[in-house]
């Protein structure tokens, strides 16, 4: 036991910490998901958090320290996410032909998600601050932050938030679409990225190629029309 303390405070100190535990954690979680047949609620990302935010608190390790060896990791989500545009090009004919209905989709999606929250929040009697951060939480993170700040809210709340919705979204999906009898891969892979972004479109992925593609395209409108359309609406509210 205290050979594995000096190892910690050891490893703590060196600037590949943040790097090492999260890959370490992650490549851990992710076999026990592999042997639970991918169930939904052993989610890697979501065990990870637990996980690393629980050591880091037992040890008292600083967040700064750590975020300096995995902002590596942090860096990567940006090619992350422009890799998802190779599915996406792979059936440019399709979604050529398709291309109203998704547009109409997404919109009445990225609608839903964001009105529906902002009234239950309302009808809560949140403040105002917090309502203008919830409608963005079907956003990815960083444009969720963004979105925020421009139309009065809390950038860090609005991150929280999007993190919550695309967690719980990649925990429940499969289920709510067994229920509904919703079968077609690119129905639910659309479906997923619209309401639960990044963290949606990862879980799409490893289900099925095309749920993966058509979640990374919802992804991306919802970007663009949440973009677009909350610093309009919330300069009428």
């Amino acid at each position: 036991m205290t050979d594995f303390v000096e190892l910690w405070i050891y490893l703590s100190a060196t600037p590949l910490f943040g790097l090492t535990v999260s890959l370490s954690v992650y490549v851990a979680v992710h076999s026990l998901y592999t042997r639970l047949n991918q169930t939904p609620i052993a989610n890697p990302v979501l065990w990870s958090v637990v996980v690393l935010a629980g050591l880091l608190q037992m040890t008292r390790t600083p967040y700064q320290t750590y975020f300096s060896g995995a902002q590596f990791i942090h860096f990567l989500l940006g090619p992350a996410v422009v890799a998802l545009a190779w599915p996406l090009w792979e059936r440019r004919a399709e979604l050529r032909y398709r291309a109203k209905a998704l547009v109409l989709a997404a919109t009445a999606g990225g609608s839903a998600a964001a009105g529906s929250a902002v009234l239950f929040g309302y009808l809560l009697g949140l403040p105002d601050e917090v309502l203008r951060s919830l409608a963005p939480k079907s956003v990815t993170a960083p444009v969720a932050m963004g979105i925020a700040e421009r139309i009065g809210g809390i950038p860090a709340l609005a991150a929280v938030f999007a993190v919550v919705t695309g967690m719980l979204g990649a925990l429940s999906a499969r289920y709510l679409f067994d229920r509904l009898g919703i079968q077609s891969p690119a129905v639910r892979g659309f479906a997923l990225g619209t309401a639960s972004h990044g963290i949606g479109a990862a879980r799409a992925m490893q289900v099925h190629p095309d749920a993966g593609a058509y979640a990374g395209l919802a992804l991306g409108i919802q970007v663009i029309l949440a973009s677009l359309t909350l610093p309009l609406v919330a300069k009428l509210f």
